[in-house]
Protein backbone atom coordinates (compact mmCIF):
# COMPACT_ATOMS: atom_id res chain seq x y z
CA UNK A 1 0.00 0.00 0.00
CA UNK A 2 1.33 3.87 -0.98
CA UNK A 3 -0.13 6.83 0.29
CA UNK A 4 0.68 10.04 -1.38
CA UNK A 5 -0.61 13.44 -0.99
CA UNK A 6 -1.40 16.23 -3.00
CA UNK A 7 -3.68 19.26 -3.95
CA UNK A 8 -7.41 18.86 -3.73
CA UNK A 9 -8.38 19.84 -6.47
CA UNK A 10 -12.62 18.91 -6.77
CA UNK A 11 -13.75 17.12 -3.47
CA UNK A 12 -15.36 13.85 -3.20
CA UNK A 13 -14.17 10.05 -1.81
CA UNK A 14 -14.21 7.57 -4.63
CA UNK A 15 -12.50 3.99 -5.32
CA UNK A 16 -12.18 2.03 -8.20
CA UNK A 17 -9.52 0.57 -10.69
CA UNK A 18 -6.99 2.78 -11.73
CA UNK A 19 -6.45 3.49 -15.54
CA UNK A 20 -2.87 4.66 -16.71
CA UNK A 21 -2.80 7.07 -19.28
CA UNK A 22 0.31 8.09 -20.50
CA UNK A 23 -0.24 9.83 -24.07
CA UNK A 24 3.37 11.44 -24.08
CA UNK A 25 5.92 8.45 -24.92
CA UNK A 26 6.93 10.00 -28.76
CA UNK A 27 9.93 11.09 -30.23
CA UNK A 28 10.35 13.75 -32.71
CA UNK A 29 12.49 13.85 -35.40
CA UNK A 30 15.81 15.99 -36.00
CA UNK A 31 16.87 15.88 -39.70
CA UNK A 32 18.69 18.97 -42.00
CA UNK A 33 16.60 20.58 -44.60
CA UNK A 34 17.94 22.08 -47.96
CA UNK A 35 17.38 25.85 -48.55
CA UNK A 36 14.89 24.86 -51.08
CA UNK A 37 12.52 22.74 -48.92
CA UNK A 38 11.71 25.83 -46.60
CA UNK A 39 9.11 26.74 -48.17
CA UNK A 40 7.57 23.57 -48.54
CA UNK A 41 8.50 22.62 -44.89
CA UNK A 42 6.62 26.05 -44.01
CA UNK A 43 3.57 24.99 -45.67
CA UNK A 44 3.58 21.75 -44.22
CA UNK A 45 3.29 23.74 -40.84
CA UNK A 46 0.50 25.34 -41.98
CA UNK A 47 -1.51 22.44 -43.26
CA UNK A 48 -0.98 21.18 -39.67
CA UNK A 49 -2.29 24.78 -37.73
CA UNK A 50 -5.41 24.27 -40.07
CA UNK A 51 -5.90 20.67 -39.02
CA UNK A 52 -5.74 21.43 -35.84
CA UNK A 53 -7.87 24.70 -35.45
CA UNK A 54 -10.66 22.51 -37.47
CA UNK A 55 -10.21 20.18 -35.24
CA UNK A 56 -10.61 22.25 -31.80
CA UNK A 57 -13.73 24.02 -33.46
CA UNK A 58 -15.41 20.51 -34.16
CA UNK A 59 -14.56 19.39 -30.80
CA UNK A 60 -16.17 22.73 -29.23
CA UNK A 61 -18.90 22.22 -31.13
CA UNK A 62 -19.41 18.57 -29.97
CA UNK A 63 -19.00 19.56 -26.27
CA UNK A 64 -20.81 22.54 -26.08
CA UNK A 65 -24.07 21.03 -25.58
CA UNK A 66 -23.01 18.14 -23.04
CA UNK A 67 -20.88 20.42 -20.61
CA UNK A 68 -23.02 23.31 -20.09
CA UNK A 69 -21.75 26.19 -18.89
CA UNK A 70 -18.55 27.92 -20.35
CA UNK A 71 -16.35 25.24 -19.57
CA UNK A 72 -14.71 24.38 -22.70
CA UNK A 73 -14.41 28.23 -23.59
CA UNK A 74 -10.59 27.89 -22.99
CA UNK A 75 -10.46 26.28 -26.69
CA UNK A 76 -11.01 29.71 -27.62
CA UNK A 77 -7.79 30.64 -26.24
CA UNK A 78 -5.80 27.58 -28.14
CA UNK A 79 -7.83 28.66 -31.48
CA UNK A 80 -5.98 31.75 -30.91
CA UNK A 81 -2.68 30.72 -29.99
CA UNK A 82 -2.45 28.36 -32.82
CA UNK A 83 -3.76 31.83 -35.02
CA UNK A 84 -1.23 33.86 -33.40
CA UNK A 85 0.87 35.57 -36.42
CA UNK A 86 3.69 36.31 -33.89
CA UNK A 87 3.83 32.47 -33.80
CA UNK A 88 3.87 31.54 -36.93
CA UNK A 89 6.27 34.17 -37.64
CA UNK A 90 8.99 32.81 -34.78
CA UNK A 91 7.92 29.44 -36.81
CA UNK A 92 9.11 30.98 -40.36
CA UNK A 93 12.43 32.43 -38.29
CA UNK A 94 13.97 29.70 -36.88
CA UNK A 95 13.29 27.41 -39.93
CA UNK A 96 15.27 29.93 -41.50
CA UNK A 97 17.79 30.05 -39.22
CA UNK A 98 18.40 26.07 -38.30
CA UNK A 99 17.17 24.68 -41.50
CA UNK A 100 15.98 21.95 -39.57
CA UNK A 101 12.54 19.58 -40.39
CA UNK A 102 9.63 21.66 -39.18
CA UNK A 103 8.43 19.16 -36.25
CA UNK A 104 11.69 19.70 -34.34
CA UNK A 105 11.49 23.50 -34.62
CA UNK A 106 8.03 23.15 -33.58
CA UNK A 107 8.95 21.37 -30.29
CA UNK A 108 12.23 23.41 -29.83
CA UNK A 109 10.19 26.59 -29.77
CA UNK A 110 7.39 25.37 -27.97
CA UNK A 111 9.58 24.12 -25.42
CA UNK A 112 11.23 27.89 -24.90
CA UNK A 113 7.86 29.21 -24.10
CA UNK A 114 6.96 26.57 -21.63
CA UNK A 115 9.84 26.66 -19.75
CA UNK A 116 10.05 30.56 -19.24
CA UNK A 117 6.29 29.67 -18.11
CA UNK A 118 6.29 27.14 -16.13
CA UNK A 119 9.32 28.76 -14.03
CA UNK A 120 6.54 31.46 -12.68
CA UNK A 121 6.24 31.24 -9.09
CA UNK A 122 2.82 31.84 -9.89
CA UNK A 123 0.52 28.97 -10.53
CA UNK A 124 -1.94 30.85 -12.65
CA UNK A 125 0.95 31.42 -15.32
CA UNK A 126 2.84 28.46 -14.64
CA UNK A 127 -0.33 26.23 -15.59
CA UNK A 128 -1.16 27.87 -18.39
CA UNK A 129 1.81 26.28 -19.90
CA UNK A 130 -0.38 23.03 -20.13
CA UNK A 131 -2.57 25.05 -23.00
CA UNK A 132 0.73 25.61 -24.50
CA UNK A 133 1.42 22.45 -24.34
CA UNK A 134 -2.23 20.86 -25.39
CA UNK A 135 -1.83 22.96 -29.00
CA UNK A 136 1.46 22.02 -30.02
CA UNK A 137 0.70 18.33 -29.49
CA UNK A 138 -1.97 18.84 -31.60
CA UNK A 139 -0.23 20.34 -34.40
CA UNK A 140 2.49 17.76 -34.09
CA UNK A 141 0.34 14.67 -34.21
CA UNK A 142 -0.91 16.37 -37.74
CA UNK A 143 2.63 16.86 -39.09
CA UNK A 144 3.68 13.41 -37.57
CA UNK A 145 0.31 11.71 -39.11
CA UNK A 146 -0.08 10.36 -35.36
CA UNK A 147 -3.28 9.51 -34.31
CA UNK A 148 -4.25 10.33 -30.57
CA UNK A 149 -5.35 8.55 -28.11
CA UNK A 150 -8.95 9.07 -26.74
CA UNK A 151 -10.56 8.96 -23.47
CA UNK A 152 -13.71 9.36 -25.08
CA UNK A 153 -13.99 5.61 -25.89
CA UNK A 154 -13.39 4.52 -21.94
CA UNK A 155 -15.88 1.31 -21.66
CA UNK A 156 -15.50 1.12 -17.82
CA UNK A 157 -15.31 2.63 -14.74
CA UNK A 158 -11.89 4.06 -13.93
CA UNK A 159 -9.85 5.99 -11.86
CA UNK A 160 -7.84 7.79 -14.14
CA UNK A 161 -3.83 8.22 -13.32
CA UNK A 162 -2.19 10.64 -15.15
CA UNK A 163 0.93 12.53 -15.22
CA UNK A 164 -0.64 16.07 -17.02
CA UNK A 165 -3.96 15.51 -18.28
CA UNK A 166 -4.50 18.40 -21.30
CA UNK A 167 -7.24 20.51 -20.91
CA UNK A 168 -9.07 19.22 -24.01
CA UNK A 169 -8.35 15.46 -23.09
CA UNK A 170 -10.24 16.33 -19.81
CA UNK A 171 -13.32 18.03 -22.26
CA UNK A 172 -13.30 15.00 -24.42
CA UNK A 173 -13.27 12.15 -21.37
CA UNK A 174 -16.50 9.87 -20.95
CA UNK A 175 -17.14 11.75 -17.90
CA UNK A 176 -19.78 8.94 -17.34
CA UNK A 177 -16.67 6.22 -16.92
CA UNK A 178 -13.92 8.65 -15.45
CA UNK A 179 -14.68 8.00 -11.29
CA UNK A 180 -11.95 9.77 -10.31
CA UNK A 181 -7.82 11.77 -11.24
CA UNK A 182 -5.27 11.17 -9.96
CA UNK A 183 -2.53 13.44 -11.71
CA UNK A 184 1.71 14.44 -11.09
CA UNK A 185 1.05 17.35 -11.98
CA UNK A 186 -1.28 20.38 -11.71
CA UNK A 187 -3.14 23.23 -9.17
CA UNK A 188 -6.34 24.35 -8.47
CA UNK A 189 -6.50 27.20 -10.98
CA UNK A 190 -5.32 24.39 -14.12
CA UNK A 191 -8.36 23.87 -16.30
CA UNK A 192 -8.11 20.12 -15.56
CA UNK A 193 -9.14 21.21 -12.17
CA UNK A 194 -11.47 23.68 -13.21
CA UNK A 195 -13.03 20.98 -15.22
CA UNK A 196 -12.92 17.99 -12.69
CA UNK A 197 -15.39 20.62 -10.57
CA UNK A 198 -17.73 21.38 -13.26
CA UNK A 199 -18.19 17.46 -13.78
CA UNK A 200 -18.00 16.84 -9.77
CA UNK A 201 -15.15 14.31 -10.17
CA UNK A 202 -13.00 13.96 -6.61
CA UNK A 203 -9.29 15.01 -8.07
CA UNK A 204 -6.28 14.88 -6.52
CA UNK A 205 -2.99 17.13 -8.66
CA UNK A 206 0.35 18.26 -8.03
CA UNK A 207 1.32 13.90 -6.70
CA UNK A 208 4.52 14.11 -8.33
CA UNK A 209 4.87 10.36 -8.38
CA UNK A 210 1.15 8.92 -8.85
CA UNK A 211 2.35 7.45 -12.42
CA UNK A 212 5.41 5.62 -11.58
CA UNK A 213 3.77 4.20 -8.46
CA UNK A 214 0.04 3.02 -10.33
CA UNK A 215 -0.44 0.50 -12.80
CA UNK A 216 -3.77 0.14 -14.71
CA UNK A 217 -5.29 -2.49 -13.05
CA UNK A 218 -4.46 -1.43 -9.26
CA UNK A 219 -7.48 -0.51 -7.11
CA UNK A 220 -6.96 3.22 -5.74
CA UNK A 221 -8.65 5.71 -3.31
CA UNK A 222 -8.94 8.70 -4.53
CA UNK A 223 -10.10 11.00 -1.29
CA UNK A 224 -10.54 14.69 -2.87
CA UNK A 225 -11.62 16.43 0.57
CA UNK A 226 -8.18 15.92 2.21
CA UNK A 227 -5.48 15.46 -1.30
CA UNK A 228 -5.01 11.78 -0.62
CA UNK A 229 -4.57 9.15 -3.11
CA UNK A 230 -3.76 5.75 -1.57
CA UNK A 231 -2.65 3.23 -4.31
CA UNK A 232 -3.43 -0.64 -3.65
CA UNK A 233 -4.85 -0.01 -0.10
CA UNK A 234 -4.36 -3.06 2.70
CA UNK A 235 -7.81 -4.55 3.37
CA UNK A 236 -8.46 -3.08 6.72
CA UNK A 237 -7.49 0.29 4.41
CA UNK A 238 -10.09 -0.36 2.07
CA UNK A 239 -13.33 -1.33 4.20
CA UNK A 240 -12.24 1.73 6.56
CA UNK A 241 -12.48 3.77 2.88
CA UNK A 242 -15.83 1.84 1.94
CA UNK A 243 -17.57 3.37 4.91
CA UNK A 244 -16.14 7.01 4.67
CA UNK A 245 -17.60 6.41 1.13
CA UNK A 246 -20.99 5.34 1.84
CA UNK A 247 -21.53 7.95 4.65
CA UNK A 248 -20.11 10.52 2.24
CA UNK A 249 -22.49 9.85 -0.11
CA UNK A 250 -25.58 9.64 2.05
CA UNK A 251 -24.22 13.08 3.31
CA UNK A 252 -23.65 14.16 0.19
CA UNK A 253 -27.41 13.73 -0.65
CA UNK A 254 -28.72 15.20 2.41
CA UNK A 255 -26.55 18.13 1.95
CA UNK A 256 -28.41 18.92 -1.69
CA UNK A 257 -31.43 19.12 -0.15
CA UNK A 258 -30.16 22.33 1.41
CA UNK A 259 -29.37 23.94 -1.66
CA UNK A 260 -32.32 26.02 -1.75
CA UNK A 261 -32.86 26.98 1.89
CA UNK A 262 -31.48 29.77 3.60
CA UNK A 263 -28.35 30.00 5.74
CA UNK A 264 -30.12 30.71 8.59
CA UNK A 265 -29.67 29.89 12.51
CA UNK A 266 -32.27 28.47 14.79
CA UNK A 267 -32.91 31.40 16.13
CA UNK A 268 -33.59 33.52 12.79
CA UNK A 269 -30.77 35.19 12.16
CA UNK A 270 -29.76 35.03 8.41
CA UNK A 271 -26.16 34.39 7.17
CA UNK A 272 -25.01 34.94 3.68
CA UNK A 273 -23.10 32.07 1.72
CA UNK A 274 -20.69 33.47 -1.22
CA UNK A 275 -18.31 32.01 -3.58
CA UNK A 276 -15.28 32.52 -4.37
CA UNK A 277 -14.52 32.13 -8.30
CA UNK A 278 -11.28 32.05 -9.95
CA UNK A 279 -12.57 32.38 -13.42
CA UNK A 280 -16.29 32.74 -15.58
CA UNK A 281 -16.64 29.05 -15.95
CA UNK A 282 -16.90 28.73 -12.30
CA UNK A 283 -20.15 29.93 -12.01
CA UNK A 284 -22.46 27.12 -12.70
CA UNK A 285 -21.26 25.51 -9.72
CA UNK A 286 -22.01 28.56 -7.79
CA UNK A 287 -25.28 28.31 -8.68
CA UNK A 288 -25.85 24.44 -8.05
CA UNK A 289 -24.84 24.43 -5.01
CA UNK A 290 -26.87 27.20 -3.72
CA UNK A 291 -24.71 30.26 -2.91
CA UNK A 292 -26.16 33.79 -2.20
CA UNK A 293 -23.98 35.19 -4.91
CA UNK A 294 -19.75 35.61 -5.36
CA UNK A 295 -18.13 36.92 -2.61
CA UNK A 296 -14.34 37.04 -4.59
CA UNK A 297 -13.98 37.27 -8.19
CA UNK A 298 -10.19 36.75 -8.35
CA UNK A 299 -9.50 39.22 -11.74
CA UNK A 300 -6.01 37.73 -12.12
CA UNK A 301 -7.07 35.53 -14.98
CA UNK A 302 -7.81 38.66 -17.42
CA UNK A 303 -4.07 39.79 -16.84
CA UNK A 304 -2.19 36.72 -17.76
CA UNK A 305 -4.22 35.25 -20.85
CA UNK A 306 -1.75 33.58 -23.51
CA UNK A 307 -2.32 37.00 -25.79
CA UNK A 308 -1.59 39.02 -23.06
CA UNK A 309 -3.60 41.47 -20.99
CA UNK A 310 -7.38 41.77 -21.77
CA UNK A 311 -7.82 44.97 -22.87
CA UNK A 312 -11.29 47.01 -21.37
CA UNK A 313 -13.59 45.19 -23.81
CA UNK A 314 -12.41 41.75 -22.76
CA UNK A 315 -12.83 42.57 -19.50
CA UNK A 316 -16.26 43.94 -19.59
CA UNK A 317 -17.44 41.09 -21.12
CA UNK A 318 -16.17 39.12 -18.78
CA UNK A 319 -17.44 40.83 -15.98
CA UNK A 320 -20.76 41.02 -17.25
CA UNK A 321 -20.82 37.33 -18.41
CA UNK A 322 -20.20 36.55 -14.58
CA UNK A 323 -22.59 39.07 -13.27
CA UNK A 324 -25.27 38.52 -15.63
CA UNK A 325 -25.23 34.48 -14.76
CA UNK A 326 -25.50 34.44 -11.50
CA UNK A 327 -29.10 35.90 -12.06
CA UNK A 328 -29.13 39.20 -10.25
CA UNK A 329 -26.67 37.70 -7.18
CA UNK A 330 -23.94 40.33 -5.85
CA UNK A 331 -20.60 39.60 -7.62
CA UNK A 332 -17.96 40.99 -5.79
CA UNK A 333 -14.49 41.70 -7.73
CA UNK A 334 -11.18 41.82 -6.39
CA UNK A 335 -9.22 44.78 -8.17
CA UNK A 336 -5.68 43.25 -9.54
CA UNK A 337 -3.53 41.40 -7.12
CA UNK A 338 -0.38 41.10 -8.76
CA UNK A 339 2.98 41.97 -8.43
CA UNK A 340 5.83 40.89 -6.31
CA UNK A 341 5.97 36.99 -6.57
CA UNK A 342 3.02 37.32 -8.87
CA UNK A 343 4.32 38.25 -12.71
CA UNK A 344 2.35 39.63 -15.42
CA UNK A 345 3.24 38.46 -18.65
CA UNK A 346 5.33 41.20 -20.77
CA UNK A 347 5.39 43.42 -18.00
CA UNK A 348 9.20 44.13 -16.76
CA UNK A 349 9.84 42.20 -13.50
CA UNK A 350 11.56 43.94 -10.23
CA UNK A 351 14.05 41.18 -8.13
CA UNK A 352 12.45 41.97 -4.57
CA UNK A 353 14.16 39.68 -1.87
CA UNK A 354 10.69 39.70 0.21
CA UNK A 355 8.02 39.68 -2.54
CA UNK A 356 5.46 38.77 -0.43
CA UNK A 357 6.01 42.05 1.37
CA UNK A 358 7.03 43.84 -1.58
CA UNK A 359 5.55 45.77 -4.81
CA UNK A 360 1.61 44.34 -5.27
CA UNK A 361 -1.81 44.55 -5.29
CA UNK A 362 -2.61 48.60 -5.02
CA UNK A 363 1.17 49.14 -4.90
CA UNK A 364 1.33 47.36 -8.47
CA UNK A 365 -1.96 49.02 -9.11
CA UNK A 366 -1.31 52.74 -8.22
CA UNK A 367 2.39 52.61 -9.75
CA UNK A 368 0.57 51.38 -13.24
CA UNK A 369 -2.57 53.11 -13.06
CA UNK A 370 -2.97 52.99 -17.01
CA UNK A 371 -3.89 49.26 -16.11
CA UNK A 372 -5.88 49.95 -12.78
CA UNK A 373 -8.29 52.51 -14.62
CA UNK A 374 -8.53 50.59 -17.35
CA UNK A 375 -10.17 47.68 -15.06
CA UNK A 376 -12.24 50.17 -13.36
CA UNK A 377 -13.72 51.08 -16.16
CA UNK A 378 -14.39 48.08 -17.14
CA UNK A 379 -16.03 47.07 -14.01
CA UNK A 380 -17.92 50.00 -13.54
CA UNK A 381 -19.73 49.47 -17.21
CA UNK A 382 -20.41 45.82 -16.57
CA UNK A 383 -21.95 47.12 -13.27
CA UNK A 384 -25.58 48.28 -15.25
CA UNK A 385 -26.09 44.74 -15.75
CA UNK A 386 -26.53 43.50 -12.04
CA UNK A 387 -25.24 43.90 -8.67
CA UNK A 388 -21.59 43.98 -9.17
CA UNK A 389 -19.07 45.27 -6.12
CA UNK A 390 -15.66 46.90 -6.19
CA UNK A 391 -12.90 45.36 -3.70
CA UNK A 392 -9.32 47.08 -3.67
CA UNK A 393 -6.69 43.86 -2.31
CA UNK A 394 -3.84 44.47 0.37
CA UNK A 395 -4.86 47.59 2.06
CA UNK A 396 -2.55 48.82 4.98
CA UNK A 397 -3.93 51.97 5.78
CA UNK A 398 -6.05 55.18 5.00
CA UNK A 399 -4.03 57.07 2.41
CA UNK A 400 -4.17 53.73 0.40
CA UNK A 401 -8.05 54.12 0.15
CA UNK A 402 -8.12 57.19 -0.46
CA UNK A 403 -6.34 56.64 -3.09
CA UNK A 404 -8.00 54.34 -4.66
CA UNK A 405 -10.84 56.04 -4.71
CA UNK A 406 -9.55 58.89 -6.34
CA UNK A 407 -8.65 56.81 -9.11
CA UNK A 408 -12.11 54.93 -8.80
CA UNK A 409 -13.74 58.78 -9.27
CA UNK A 410 -11.42 59.10 -12.17
CA UNK A 411 -12.64 56.16 -14.09
CA UNK A 412 -15.79 57.37 -13.12
CA UNK A 413 -15.77 60.95 -15.04
CA UNK A 414 -13.82 59.07 -18.03
CA UNK A 415 -17.22 57.11 -18.50
CA UNK A 416 -19.47 59.53 -18.29
CA UNK A 417 -17.33 61.76 -20.97
CA UNK A 418 -17.58 58.66 -22.94
CA UNK A 419 -21.36 58.45 -22.44
CA UNK A 420 -20.82 55.39 -21.14
CA UNK A 421 -23.57 54.38 -18.31
CA UNK A 422 -22.62 52.61 -14.91
CA UNK A 423 -23.95 52.36 -11.90
CA UNK A 424 -23.43 55.92 -9.84
CA UNK A 425 -23.98 53.83 -6.17
CA UNK A 426 -21.68 51.05 -6.92
CA UNK A 427 -20.52 49.33 -3.84
CA UNK A 428 -16.95 49.95 -2.73
CA UNK A 429 -14.98 47.94 -0.18
CA UNK A 430 -11.62 46.59 1.14
CA UNK A 431 -9.73 43.70 1.93
CA UNK A 432 -8.42 43.31 5.65
CA UNK A 433 -5.31 40.84 5.43
CA UNK A 434 -2.59 43.18 6.80
CA UNK A 435 -2.14 43.67 11.06
CA UNK A 436 -2.13 47.35 10.37
CA UNK A 437 -5.64 47.65 8.60
CA UNK A 438 -7.12 45.75 11.36
CA UNK A 439 -6.08 47.66 13.90
CA UNK A 440 -7.28 51.03 12.05
CA UNK A 441 -10.47 49.39 10.96
CA UNK A 442 -12.59 51.88 13.17
CA UNK A 443 -10.77 54.79 10.85
CA UNK A 444 -11.18 52.95 7.63
CA UNK A 445 -14.63 51.96 8.31
CA UNK A 446 -15.57 55.37 7.37
CA UNK A 447 -14.21 55.27 4.03
CA UNK A 448 -16.01 52.12 2.24
CA UNK A 449 -19.50 50.32 1.73
CA UNK A 450 -18.21 47.36 3.49
CA UNK A 451 -15.00 45.00 4.59
CA UNK A 452 -13.73 41.45 3.47
CA UNK A 453 -11.06 39.45 5.80
CA UNK A 454 -8.90 37.72 3.95
CA UNK A 455 -7.55 35.26 6.17
CA UNK A 456 -4.82 33.61 4.32
CA UNK A 457 -2.89 36.54 4.47
CA UNK A 458 -4.20 37.97 7.62
CA UNK A 459 -2.50 34.77 9.28
CA UNK A 460 0.51 34.49 7.75
CA UNK A 461 1.17 38.55 8.03
CA UNK A 462 0.30 38.58 11.62
CA UNK A 463 1.81 35.43 12.80
CA UNK A 464 4.57 36.31 10.92
CA UNK A 465 5.12 32.59 9.02
CA UNK A 466 5.48 32.21 5.62
CA UNK A 467 2.90 29.20 4.99
CA UNK A 468 4.27 27.92 2.10
CA UNK A 469 7.51 26.98 3.89
CA UNK A 470 7.57 23.25 5.27
CA UNK A 471 9.92 24.27 8.68
CA UNK A 472 7.75 26.61 10.02
CA UNK A 473 4.34 26.12 8.66
CA UNK A 474 2.97 24.08 11.85
CA UNK A 475 2.70 28.11 13.36
CA UNK A 476 0.33 28.89 10.68
CA UNK A 477 -2.70 28.94 12.84
CA UNK A 478 -5.70 30.22 12.39
CA UNK A 479 -7.27 29.66 15.94
CA UNK A 480 -4.00 31.50 17.31
CA UNK A 481 -5.76 34.42 19.64
CA UNK A 482 -3.74 36.98 18.15
CA UNK A 483 -5.25 36.54 15.03
CA UNK A 484 -8.95 35.63 16.34
CA UNK A 485 -8.92 39.19 18.38
CA UNK A 486 -7.83 41.19 15.01
CA UNK A 487 -10.85 39.45 13.16
CA UNK A 488 -13.38 40.61 16.33
CA UNK A 489 -11.82 43.08 16.30
CA UNK A 490 -12.18 43.85 12.53
CA UNK A 491 -16.19 43.09 12.54
CA UNK A 492 -16.72 45.34 15.68
CA UNK A 493 -15.42 48.08 14.16
CA UNK A 494 -17.13 47.22 10.65
CA UNK A 495 -20.34 46.98 13.24
CA UNK A 496 -20.09 50.20 14.60
CA UNK A 497 -19.98 51.97 11.16
CA UNK A 498 -23.03 50.10 9.92
CA UNK A 499 -20.94 48.35 7.12
CA UNK A 500 -21.00 44.49 6.78
CA UNK A 501 -18.25 42.49 7.01
CA UNK A 502 -17.44 39.48 4.60
CA UNK A 503 -14.63 36.64 4.98
CA UNK A 504 -12.96 35.29 1.60
CA UNK A 505 -10.21 33.42 3.10
CA UNK A 506 -9.78 29.04 3.82
CA UNK A 507 -11.29 29.82 6.74
CA UNK A 508 -14.72 31.03 6.01
CA UNK A 509 -15.14 27.49 4.04
CA UNK A 510 -13.25 25.22 6.85
CA UNK A 511 -16.78 23.54 8.54
CA UNK A 512 -14.63 23.60 12.01
CA UNK A 513 -14.59 27.08 12.41
CA UNK A 514 -18.13 28.49 11.08
CA UNK A 515 -19.39 28.63 14.78
CA UNK A 516 -16.78 30.80 16.28
CA UNK A 517 -17.36 33.31 13.18
CA UNK A 518 -20.70 32.84 13.28
CA UNK A 519 -20.74 33.97 16.89
CA UNK A 520 -18.06 36.69 16.25
CA UNK A 521 -20.82 38.44 13.90
CA UNK A 522 -19.48 38.13 10.41
CA UNK A 523 -22.47 38.59 7.92
CA UNK A 524 -21.17 36.83 4.81
CA UNK A 525 -18.73 33.47 4.34
CA UNK A 526 -17.23 33.17 0.88
CA UNK A 527 -15.83 30.02 0.20
CA UNK A 528 -15.43 27.45 -2.71
CA UNK A 529 -18.71 26.41 -3.55
CA UNK A 530 -18.47 23.07 -2.68
CA UNK A 531 -18.18 23.81 1.13
CA UNK A 532 -21.18 25.63 0.98
CA UNK A 533 -23.77 23.02 1.46
CA UNK A 534 -21.47 21.71 4.68
CA UNK A 535 -21.02 24.88 6.20
CA UNK A 536 -25.06 26.29 5.54
CA UNK A 537 -26.27 22.57 7.34
CA UNK A 538 -24.00 24.16 10.44
CA UNK A 539 -25.68 27.31 10.41
CA UNK A 540 -29.19 26.32 10.29
CA UNK A 541 -28.39 23.63 13.24
CA UNK A 542 -26.91 26.73 15.69
CA UNK A 543 -28.29 29.13 17.37
CA UNK A 544 -26.66 32.44 18.12
CA UNK A 545 -26.83 32.31 21.41
CA UNK A 546 -25.03 28.87 20.93
CA UNK A 547 -22.18 30.69 18.94
CA UNK A 548 -21.58 33.00 21.02
CA UNK A 549 -20.99 31.59 24.41
CA UNK A 550 -18.43 29.55 22.45
CA UNK A 551 -16.99 32.79 21.16
CA UNK A 552 -17.18 34.08 24.71
CA UNK A 553 -15.49 30.44 26.36
CA UNK A 554 -12.58 30.75 23.05
CA UNK A 555 -11.91 34.16 23.76
CA UNK A 556 -10.50 33.72 27.74
CA UNK A 557 -7.98 31.12 26.26
CA UNK A 558 -4.28 32.04 26.20
CA UNK A 559 -2.73 29.48 23.75
CA UNK A 560 -4.32 28.18 20.01
CA UNK A 561 -3.66 24.37 21.00
CA UNK A 562 -5.78 25.35 24.07
CA UNK A 563 -8.66 26.44 21.66
CA UNK A 564 -8.13 24.60 18.47
CA UNK A 565 -8.80 21.35 20.92
CA UNK A 566 -11.97 23.20 22.69
CA UNK A 567 -13.42 23.88 19.43
CA UNK A 568 -13.04 20.53 17.51
CA UNK A 569 -14.39 18.45 20.54
CA UNK A 570 -17.52 20.97 20.34
CA UNK A 571 -17.89 20.89 16.76
CA UNK A 572 -17.57 17.10 16.39
CA UNK A 573 -19.56 16.53 19.60
CA UNK A 574 -22.57 17.77 17.75
CA UNK A 575 -21.87 17.97 14.25
CA UNK A 576 -19.84 15.08 13.75
CA UNK A 577 -16.96 16.42 11.76
CA UNK A 578 -14.29 13.91 12.19
CA UNK A 579 -14.91 12.04 8.88
CA UNK A 580 -14.97 15.28 6.87
CA UNK A 581 -12.61 17.45 7.73
CA UNK A 582 -9.29 17.48 7.90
Amino acid sequence: MRELTGISASPGITIGTAFLYIDDAFTVPRYDVDESDLEREYERFEEALEKATQEIIELKDQTSSSVGGNENNFLDAHILMIQDPDFADQIKQNLKGKKKNVEWILQQTIEGVINKLSSSQDSYISERSIDLHDVSKRVLNHLMYRERISLADLSAEVILVTHNLLPSDALAMNTRKVKGIAMDAGGKTSHTAILARAFEIPAVLGLSAVTSIARTGDTIIIDGNRGKVIVDPDEETLKTYEEILQKWQQREVQLATLNQLPAETQDGKHILLGANIEVPEETDAVIAHGADGIGLFRSEFLFMQPGGVSDEEQQYEAYTRVVKSVEGKPVTIRTLDVGGDKAIPGFEQHSEKNPILGWRAVRFCFSRTDLFKIQLRAILRASVHGDLRIMFPMISGVEEVDRALELLEEARSECREKGQPFNEDISVGIMIEVPSAALTSDILARKVDFFSIGTNDLIQYTIAVDRGNERVAYLYEPFHPGVLRLIKMVIDNAHSAGIPVNMCGEMAGDPIATVILLGMGLDVFSMSSFSIPEVKQIIRSTSMMEAEELVGEIMEMKSYREIDEHVRGWMNARYNLEGYTG
